[in-house]
């Protein structure tokens, strides 16, 4: 396999956060439609409506992860599907956890809207736990033989 310039690995690397990004805000704009749907609309707990909405957006987040952000036709994965989507859960566990205790306690603590804190949260969430959980462990690539 032939090095690629220094340019082109920063580019294919901010191409696969934006794709990251990208990918993270259509299940996230699932997950939070899905949120006020039941809380709103079902008079559902918002704690108990995150869980609904983040295990909704997530399989969204999953495919287009597997399919498009992290994919590859010159890298393969290093772990099969089912091995994945286990990993997966774990931090989709793990997200949904941190995204309905920190929206509850900044909403009890700060008495304010927990649609508004919500989004505070899945920023910090996405960004310090969820992108790098799922770029260096769920989807990990396996090594390349020219670089061993």
């Amino acid at each position: 396999m032939k090095k690629q310039p220094i340019n082109s690995q920063l580019f294919q690397k901010i191409l696969v956060f934006v794709k990251a990004q990208a990918s993270a805000f259509i299940g996230g704009i699932t997950d939070y439609c899905v949120m006020i749907l039941f809380t709103e609309l079902f008079h559902i707990h918002y704690t108990i409506s995150i869980i609904i909405g983040g295990v909704v957006g997530a399989v969204i987040n999953f495919k287009l992860n597997k399919h498009w952000t992290f994919f590859s036709e010159v890298d393969s994965y290093s772990q099969s599907a089912r091995a994945q989507f286990m990993k997966f859960v774990m931090v989709l566990v793990n997200s949904i956890l941190l995204k309905s205790y920190g929206t509850y306690l900044i909403t009890t603590y700060m008495f304010n809207s927990y649609k508004i804190n919500r989004i505070v949260v899945d920023l910090f969430v996405s960004l310090g736990c969820n992108y790098p959980l799922q770029k260096y462990w769920v989807f990990k690539k396996e090594l390349s033989r020219d670089l061993i």
